[in-house]
């Protein structure tokens, strides 16, 4: 199963204003030391009273499902007990999560399908994306592929014997197309030489003869391929030149396809694939998007989950008789990582507003939930978290947009409350409805409000909705409906219009860069992550593979005219009018947004005379995967939001 790529940030940290003089006590005052890897520029120390009081937010962790072991029903998990997260096995419900991995950077994994007897495991260095795949035994990773490219696992054979990946070993740019059997990487050969960077392998016929490739040109378009493993010849399977989107498949042992599909509606649909005229066929009535799905191992059974406004909901297909139950024991939140056993049991991860993310299987013959994993929350009681509301408000052209507002107990926090605007990534992504983790600090012990938007750009809503912001004349839209949702929640009687923050990465960091240039009479501070300063030095110096993937959606800066309305949309072109506070995070290895934006943003902002505070990790990428790094980050935000929303 395939889904399309998302670039949703982690959520870093923010800094107090530069050269703001502290009391004799605070200068003397015991300090957290800064972790190696990070460099603070111009930040004064943050209080050890401050960690001691924020540790039990830090300490939550969560357990992600990677998959069956086909011989022991044991579950593969992620979780994290040291600094990354690693791989561990759980032999029963409930039962120890063995570490079997134990590497310095976090890995990802899955057994092989049927067999069982190999996890093949990925890993990059410091952040940079640039994966390798292994094989993992005894605690130790047999290196598979050439230590320096990127290369990107799909889909395996059914019967566990091979698995397709991309790699951008031959050139550094296009992901060219492998097969091998990872017991012996001396079978891996390449199927196909592409051209970009969107390509992976998606499935094997049941003979494997036939292998099934994707081209991903943009969340609203990919292409589907079948190739003849032999001789090389590929066919399309339907219109190349037609704009659909496909985000799934799965190959039945009969040799049906099953995927979803925007085709013929404005959502993504749940059905059948002919793959030799491209004929889909929709089988599920949601009026949501279906946003993944799995297939038991005789054909007989799907799994599916609905984005139902950014709260996942399970559903089980009877493919004979196309019946469908509805999982309802479930609360609102997000579910990932559905998978059959071959016995027919289904693992998924789960997590909602009072409950961190944890392993759960499901029976689809009796319909029983089984709890495998209970992460721990720093000894607090998760079941006091807030909830979200849905706020809607119509922008400046009437488009209807909306977010996630979540509000303090009013009991212990009354009167107008503080707020963060927090603007999620992609801009291909949503903000959704899950666990907060450490954020809950914000709403539990500081009475400060958050808000999460959903502009347009973001999925979720409809391929129409998606698309309103392409290019670079269109950019600028998705910044006005911002501030109208900013307007509206700055109305509720909740907020204090006076005390609003907003904070962003990646793509929600050029949303941040853009707020704090064109609604900062709205906003105290701004705290901006990863964050794209320009679009054209962004776009000639993103690794890449990905340049043309980007080229889609923000426009082309080869091109005259875009470049000359690029380069006037971009942030750093009025840096000039950025007079709040602000602090930019930044990882070294980045290859999404290059380190390069953000330092010529800070250099602007201080040639200007203003405060731009910088925090910089030697060894992250596209966000803080480290807890150290991660947890120094987020009391450094709390110092800044303390200051800027609370007046300490």
């Amino acid at each position: 199963m395939f889904k399309r790529p998302t670039h949703l940030p982690v959520r870093l940290a923010a800094m107090l204003l530069a050269g703001t003089a502290l009391p004799a006590a605070a200068q003397d005052a015991p300090a957290v030391p800064a972790p190696a890897a990070l460099t603070a520029e111009e930040m004064p120390p943050i209080p050890l009273e401050l960690a001691e009081r924020a540790r039990p937010y830090l300490e939550a962790r969560g357990a992600g499902f990677a998959g069956w072991d086909p011989n022991t029903r044991a579950v593969l998990i992620s979780t994290r007990f040291a600094n990354v997260n690693q791989l561990h096995r759980v032999e029963a419900p409930m039962g120890a999560r063995t570490q079997i991995s134990f590497e310095a950077e976090p890995v990802r994994g899955s057994y092989a399908p049927t067999k069982g007897d190999v996890i093949l495991v990925t890993k990059d260095r410091g952040g940079d994306e640039y994966f390798q795949l292994h094989t993992l035994k005894d605690g130790r990773l047999t290196l598979l592929t050439d230590g320096k490219s990127r290369n990107q696992p799909g889909a395996w054979s059914r019967d566990g014997e091979l698995v397709g990946f991309s790699s951008t070993k031959r050139n550094g740019v296009d992901s060219d197309l492998y097969v091998m059997n990872p017991r012996d990487p001396a079978t891996t050969r390449m199927v196909h030489e592409s051209k970009g960077g969107g390509w992976a392998l998606t499935g094997f016929a049941p003979d494997k003869r036939t292998a099934y490739l994707i081209d991903y040109n943009s969340v609203q378009d990919s292409d589907l391929y079948r190739l003849d493993l032999a001789s090389g010849a590929m066919t399309p399977i339907g219109d190349p030149a037609a704009g659909i989107a496909y985000t799934g498949m799965e190959v039945a042992p009969d040799g049906t396809l099953w995927v979803t599909s925007d085709e013929g509606s404005d959502f993504q649909r749940l059905g059948r694939l002919d793959p030799v005229s491209g004929a889909f066929k929709p089988v599920s009535k949601e009026v949501w998007d279906v946003d993944g799905f799995a297939l038991s191992a005789d054909g007989k059974t799907i799994a599916y989950v609905v984005n139902e406004a950014g709260s996942d909901r399970m559903r089980i297909m009877d493919v004979a008789s196309g019946k469908v139950t509805k999982v309802d024991a479930l609360p609102a939140g997000q579910i990932g990582g559905v998978e059959f056993a071959p016995w027919g049991e289904i693992g998924f991860s789960f997590s909602s507003a009072k409950s961190a993310a944890d392993v759960w299987s499901l029976d689809p013959k009796t319909m029983k939930l089984t709890r495998w994993t209970a992460s721990e929350t720093g000894g607090l009681d998760a079941s006091v978290n807030v909830e979200p509301r849905i706020v809607t408000t119509r922008s400046f052209d009437g488009l209807e947009v909306s977010g996630l507002l979540y509000l303090p107990d009013p009991a212990k926090f009354p009167g107008k409350r503080p707020l963060i605007v927090s603007v999620h990534g992609g801009p291909e992504g949503q903000s959704t409805a899950g666990f907060m983790g450490r954020n809950n600090y914000y709403l539990n012990e500081l009475g400060i409000g958050l808000f999460y938007p959903n502009v347009r750009g973001s999925t979720g809503y409809g391929k129409t909705f998606v698309s309103l912001d392409n290019g670079p004349f269109k950019r600028e839209d998705s910044v006005r409906d911002m501030e109208a949702l900013i307007d509206a929640v700055r109305a509720d009687p909740a907020v204090d219009p006076a005390k609003v923050g907003l904070t962003g990465g990646s793509y929600g960091g050029y949303m941040c860069y853009a707020a704090a240039v064109q609604i900062k009479d709205k906003l105290t501070a701004t705290q901006c992550t990863v964050a794209i300063s320009n679009f054209v030095s962004f776009l000639e110096n993103t690794n890449p593979y990905r340049q043309d993937l980007r080229r889609v959606e923000y426009g082309d800066e080869r091109d005259p005219v875009q470049r000359a309305k690029l380069t006037e949309i971009s942030p750093l072109t009025r840096v000039n009018e950025i007079t709040k506070p602000m602090f930019v995070v930044t990882g070294a290895n980045d290859p999404r947004v290059p380190k390069s934006e953000a330092d010529q943003m800070v250099a602007a902002i201080r040639a200007n005379g203003s405060e731009a505070w910088h925090l910089i990790a030697a060894d992250e990428g596209h966000g803080f995967a480290k807890k150290a790094n991660s947890d120094y980050a987020f009391l450094a935000q709390l110092v800044f939001w303390e200051k800027h929303l609370l007046g300490k």
